[in-house]
């Protein structure tokens, strides 16, 4: 992508913006940093220096018409002048898609997506490519983006992939594609799951026949939007191509299993040998806030799944422990699904629930007296009176099936908040 004397508007100024930006700029661009919040952060500021021009407080501050390009940032929904740029054949197009036509260094790159267990598989995926001796850049919407490393040279490009990142996309190839799982998931932003699954499905489409589309055994969702490419398809879970076996992982959870067959399909075109895939997985200890044991109290296992940011990931969790009964901490702000699934999945392994923040109205009348629903107050409110539901032999377990933005500052906030309330309740008895 030959970026010299261009015109390049980046929307959005958080990591992957100021990223995108830098990168813009170093390869000769005319860049532009747009953001609706009046202050910038220091990490924009920087940017001044470097020769970016910062236009804030209003996503009007620009006209985008007159952009030879647009880079979008993946918080940034469609907005009127950026539609209307569009419509008037503005390219607009995101960090991801920027960065990797702006590499030095060609590699090939796994793409890892999916509504539930995406940082998980693809820093899985990322550590057996490392224990093959393989210089692997690990990011995107785990954290790093990939724009600060585009000169940098690596045997292979991880990246977790968002549907937000994958909604404007052009050129982008991965050698391998995994979409790990479709639930219900901002629906605050699409239209319609439809439109969501779409978004999600882009990865595969540019995919040719020498490269992998990794997805569920069985999963009609996943399955049809990996065939918008010319990849051969590789299932995993029970009855795929690729199944491993729980008791061969140290992390914890059914579905963890299901991650793991992913990773293990996805790294079959790079050469790592069975002792090390085994080895690996072994050690492996997942991440945190998701299905993290924090400590055990007079029987009772108490997990941080704080990442559980949805109905899907919450429906994941609770059926994935392996004690028989759970007392589940849900709720925080709503994002637009429905709850009936947590219904059912509590209806099979369910002890009670606590409900906590905005969403508690509607979990509880989703639920409508087929278990315990208590509410809450607060994090240690919830400790205190889950553990008082739980019974010997219990899980009491933090998947909230929501964001964390109406009681934190997100997700790791509200995590490490459960964790001080159940390490202060398990010290004080």
């Amino acid at each position: 992508m030959n970026l010299s004397g261009k015109r390049v508007v980046v929307v959005g100024l958080g990591a992957s913006g100021v990223a995108a930006a830098r990168l813009c700029q170093k390869r000769g661009a005319i860049t532009i940093g747009l953001d609706s919040k009046p202050e910038a952060s220091p990490q924009a500021r920087a940017l001044e220096v470097e020769g970016v021009t910062l236009a804030l407080g209003s996503n009007s501050a620009t006209d985008l018409t007159k952009a030879d390009l647009i880079v979008v940032s993946p918080g940034v929904p469609t907005f009127d002048e950026l539609a209307r740029a569009e419509k008037m054949g503005v390219p607009a197009i995101g960090e991801v898609e920027l960065a990797t036509a702006c590499l030095t260094h060609e590699a090939p790159i796994v793409a890892i997506g999916g509504t539930n267990g995406k940082s998980t598989t693809t820093t899985l995926v990322a550590e057996l490519l490392q224990a093959a001796r393989k210089k692997v850049f690990v990011g995107g919407n785990l954290g790093e983006p990939l724009a600060s490393h585009a000169d940098e040279r690596f045997d292979v490009i991880v990246l977790e992939v968002s549907s937000f990142q994958m909604e404007r996309v052009r050129n982008f190839h991965p050698r391998v594609a995994v979409l790990l799982n479709i639930t219900d998931d901002h629906l605050d932003r699409y239209s319609s799951f439809e439109d969501y699954a779409h978004a999600k499905g882009n990865c595969f489409v540019r995919q040719t026949s020498r490269d992998l589309a990794v997805v569920p055994f069985g999963d009609s969702v996943c399955t049809l939007q990996a065939r918008r490419g010319q990849a051969e398809i590789v299932t995993f879970g029970p009855g795929g191509d690729c199944t491993i076996d729980p008791s061969a992982l140290r992390i914890r959870g059914s579905h963890n299993a299901l991650n793991a067959a992913a990773a293990v399909a996805a790294i079959a075109p790079f050469g790592v040998s069975s002792d090390e895939i085994a080895s690996v997985l072994a050690s492996f200890e997942g991440l945190a806030h998701r299905m993290t044991l924090v400590t055990t109290r007079d029987g009772v296992a108490f997990y941080d799944d704080s990442k559980g940011t949805n109905v899907g990931a919450a429906v994941t969790a609770v059926l994935g422990v392996t004690e028989p009964r759970v007392v589940l901490i849900a709720g925080g702000r709503d994002k637009g699904g429905s709850y009936d699934p947590l219904v059912a999945a509590l209806r099979k392994k369910g002890r009670a629930l606590v409900v906590i923040g905005e969403a508690s109205d509607a979990i509880s009348s989703a639920v409508n007296g087929e278990l315990p629903v208590v509410r809450a107050t607060t994090i240690d409110d919830a400790v205190a009176k889950a553990a008082d539901l739980a019974q010997r032999g219990d899980a009491v377990l933090l998947s909230p099936a929501c964001s964390s933005f109406d009681m934190f500052r997100d997700y790791k906030h509200r995590g490490d908040e459960f964790a001080r309330a159940v390490r202060a309740l398990a010290g004080g008895k």
